[in-house]
């Protein structure tokens, strides 16, 4: 009975240390996706290149997740509630680790663009853009923490405005490149980088389809609305 408890114990342990690596991971995406808007903004070369320095970190941490949670299944095998947790974090890995290379993506295109005429107003609305991602991502992952499948339910309706954000920017851009061919060049780069963060809300949303699965053993069975209009038919879904 006490090797039995012993082993429960270690198997603890080894959970703990994942979800915290995951946590860590987390937040590590949550600083790239701010630092990558206020240096596009700013046009802080210096902070862009911290987060494409920084993107490493990340990724490390995503290997280490992902080792750490095949030891568990080889010499735990957990089942049930237990295996969940150890499949999520599989995908939440994986996910965050995508949105740190549209971070570090952002900043790539942040020092093309310094070299380039700004577009009026453009940095500011893909900074609140990011703002909102942001925001969703740390509910999301305090939904992970607290199993509360109600707030990750939140954050997938959510990306609905990170969709009808990208949709406005995407015919601004049409608009700016039909005005004048100078802008074409820049505003191709700053359309990326609003795909690039509407890329990451549909990863959030992920995360968060991930914990009601986590807390509810099933995923949502209803088809979340896009607000993403703009590629509709083409067979680019998330």
């Amino acid at each position: 009975m006490e090797h039995q408890s012993h082993i429960l114990h270690a198997f603890d342990r080894d959970l703990e240390s994942i979800q915290a690596n995951i946590m860590k991971m987390g937040g590590l995406v949550e600083a790239a996706i701010a630092q990558a808007a206020t240096a596009l903004e700013t046009q802080d070369a210096d902070l862009a290149q911290s987060v494409r320095a920084g993107d490493k970190a990340i990724d490390a941490l995503e290997q280490q997740v992902n080792e750490e949670a095949a030891r568990i299944l080889a010499l735990r095998q957990p089942i049930a509630g237990d295996l969940r947790t150890v499949l999520t974090v599989f995908r939440l890995s994986g996910s965050l680790e995508r949105m740190g290379d549209y971070a570090k993506n952002i900043a790539k295109r942040t020092g093309v663009l310094m070299a380039m005429a700004p577009i009026n107003g453009s940095a500011k609305s893909l900074r609140r853009m990011a703002r909102q991602v942001e925001l969703m991502l740390k509910d999301a992952l305090d939904a992970y923490i607290q199993r509360d499948a109600g707030l990750a339910a939140d954050v997938r309706t959510r990306d609905v405005e990170v969709d009808q954000m990208y949709t406005a920017l995407f015919r601004e851009y049409l608009t700016f490149m039909m005005e004048d061919p100078r802008n074409i060049t820049a505003c191709m780069h700053l359309h990326f980088i609003a795909k690039n963060i509407e890329r990451m809300g549909d990863h959030v949303t992920t995360i968060a389809e991930e914990v009601i699965y986590l807390v509810e053993g099933a995923y949502p069975d209803d088809d979340r609305e896009k607000g993403d209009r703009t590629t509709q038919g083409t067979g680019n879904a998330r």
